[in-house]
């Protein structure tokens, strides 16, 4: 009897993002490098516009969640059935062969870790931080990078903590590098540049160092949600 091969189901959560889905989407098929992609498990919190409709005409299943990126990738991964959940931003594009790349680290006995980043954009500001994304460091770790985890050990950490609005994948990244080796593909997912594009590079970019001390400082998820809310979202 052949050992079980570990299978893959890949987690977006989404809200009002017809154009990101599709793409990301396409990017997945295009840049599948194995059939061991057990599902595309689109977790929608409540789109107004044709999210739902693209993501079930490019091959995704939908998932229906109340709002908040945290909730929604927790629900995702209780309906996973892969054994290995990888969690993707709708604006970070998987790279060429990224699912036989997670499979190799699962194989080498990895349980954890990210690709590198870089952004669509040539901006020399944003490189440096793309840069910065090779570094082991969970300083240099954030929800765009993607996640792959296996299902076992998300389930261990009890997932996303939902009091996180924002922040919430570093909080996660932060209790896994207690216990786990965090590893880091060398390839790298390309993610948007349109938030520095719209606000700013140098201000979103400080605002963002801004929540990073804040939370190293002791703030509250109210406390940093309001800062995001205030100099970021608005």
């Amino acid at each position: 009897m052949s050992a079980h091969q570990p299978t893959i189901s890949i987690i977006i959560p989404v809200l009002n993002e017809e154009k990101y889905i599709r793409d990301v989407l396409f990017a997945i098929s295009t840049n599948a490098g194995s059939d061991r992609i057990k599902e595309i498990l689109v977790v929608d919190g409540g789109s107004t516009d044709n999210t739902v409709a693209n993501a079930i005409k490019h091959g995704a299943s939908v998932v229906k969640s109340k709002k908040g990126r945290a909730a929604q990738m927790n629900l995702g991964a209780t309906k996973a059935s892969g054994d290995i959940l990888y969690f993707l931003h709708v604006d970070s594009l998987p790279p060429k062969d990224f699912d036989s790349a997670i499979l190799n680290e699962i194989d080498q006995g990895f349980e954890v870790g990210c690709f590198q980043m870089r952004f669509n954009s040539n901006s020399r500001f944003l490189k440096f931080f793309s840069w910065c994304t090779r570094i082991n460091h969970q300083i240099c770790r954030g929800g765009d990078q993607s996640l792959f985890i296996t299902n076992k050990l998300f389930h261990q950490l009890n997932g996303f903590n939902e009091k996180f609005v924002i922040y919430e994948d570093n909080e996660f990244i932060k209790r896994v590098y207690k216990i786990k080796t965090f590893k880091i593909i060398s390839s790298a997912v390309t993610t948007s540049a349109r938030r520095y594009e719209e606000r700013g590079m140098v201000r979103l970019q400080w605002h963002f160092g801004m929540i990073h001390l804040k939370y190293h400082l002791g703030a509250k998820p109210t406390e940093l949600h309001q800062y995001y809310l205030k100099y970021i979202a608005a």
